[in-house]
């Protein structure tokens, strides 16, 4: 179990999950095909995103393969956890700016909780900071939304069957890190000082929360918020809020 875990709440409104019975939603009623083992089933995949005509869009995209499954879509990292946990989806695609919890700290959860889910980060951000971040999390590939319809298909299909799927300029991007990094140095920086939950803390910080907010969010207390906001100001040698949610925008952590 994380440290703090998870606080339970009430599900958002346009939240969906796979019903309890009957159909789920799918992109054709057969399931793809094998020559030699007969119907195989398609792969389940959950949709993270925090803006709801995107996920309607990556539905109608993945709903043109019969092999996919739509189970469920949030709009925020924290029930895109919960919801990983209960659905066990083949594959999560995950925006990294989510509210809540942001899509790099809910896919190192995800993938911690869960035995067989693999994470496509899919997003708009392509900071070398992020992505290495989401890699470090457990994200078995990163696409970019630039990429053509039939990119995401083959990644969703590539990563439900353990294979890694990265677009050309991630995948760039890589190389030079590691020619460039062979020394050792690390790659995170400042934001590798913090722990987990100080990372909570610092997003909830750069959403405009106030400690007493951020307490209950997190399920503890206001006195060990402002222990945690001390810490990290201490550790990313910054000296107000202004300064930290800053640092947040430049490290992607919001957006």
């Amino acid at each position: 179990m994380i440290e703090g875990g998870l606080p339970t709440r009430k599900r958002r409104q346009g939240e969906r999950s796979a019903p309890e019975h009957g159909s789920l939603h799918r992109g054709s009623s057969h399931a793809r095909t094998t020559p030699a083992e007969g119907p195989a089933p398609p792969v389940r995949v959950l949709l993270a995103d925090s803006q709801t005509v995107v996920r309607q869009g990556l539905r109608r995209i993945l709903a043109t393969d019969q092999a996919i499954e739509i189970v469920g879509e949030t709009g925020d990292g924290r029930s895109a956890v919960e919801m990983a946990e209960r659905l066990q989806p083949d594959v999560v695609v995950m925006d990294v700016a989510l509210p809540e919890v942001n899509g790099i700290d809910a896919t190192r959860w995800i993938v911690q909780r869960t035995k067989r889910t693999k994470v496509l980060i899919l997003t708009t951000v392509t900071d070398d900071m992020a992505v290495r971040r989401g890699l470090k999390a457990g994200a078995s590939g990163y696409l970019l939304k630039a990429a053509e319809d039939l990119d995401l298909l083959q990644a969703v299909k590539a990563i439900a069957c353990g294979a890694s799927s990265f677009s050309p300029l991630v995948s760039q991007m890589l190389l030079r890190g590691y020619l460039g990094n062979k020394g050792g140095r690390s790659v995170e920086d400042d934001l590798a000082l913090l722990t987990d939950r100080e990372r909570q803390v610092l997003q909830h910080i750069a959403e405009g929360k106030v400690n007493k907010e951020i307490a209950a969010k997190l399920s503890i207390s206001a006195n060990t918020v402002e222990t945690h906001r001390k810490r990290i100001m201490e550790k990313l040698d910054l000296h107000n809020t202004a300064a930290l949610v800053r640092f947040a925008m430049r490290k992607r952590i919001v957006t």
